[in-house]
């Protein structure tokens, strides 16, 4: 059994994000994804740029942050289970996504992939 101490609200491993653009995510994932935003803290030097945010999707949790001069942005491709695909696709591409897999019916469920406007694919799927 692990003793791994882990903080309320978190799981063992967590994407961070370094985004151009982070407060765009933080709009897509609440508005498609119905995320919570648990905590945002913002640079000192630019009450814009996020510094440190996360946002809550079910029971996962994301991190993520503005891209800096040393920590440049890198996307990621980001695998999400929900209730219906095709609303979710269709929600994504609302909030300024553009389609890379239109809905189809996979052995593993209903799956489309859309690309959120920081750049980030998602794989949204819903099981049959």
């Amino acid at each position: 059994m692990s003793t791994v101490k882990i903080p309320n609200g978190h799981q063992a491993v967590m994407p961070y994000l370094m985004l151009d653009g982070a407060s765009k995510f933080k709009d897509f994932t609440t508005n498609v994804f119905a995320g919570v935003i648990t905590q945002t803290h913002y640079q000192e030097d630019d009450a814009n740029a996020i510094k440190h945010s996360e946002v809550r999707i079910g029971e996962s949790t994301i991190m993520f942050c503005d891209s800096r001069g040393e920590w440049p942005a890198q996307p990621a491709n980001l695998f999400v289970y929900v209730d219906n695909a095709d609303d979710t696709f269709q929600k994504a591409l609302s909030e300024g996504a553009t389609s890379v897999m239109e809905p189809a019916d996979q052995d593993y469920g209903r799956s489309c992939g859309v690309k959120d406007p920081c750049g980030n694919v998602w794989w949204i799927t819903s099981v049959l």
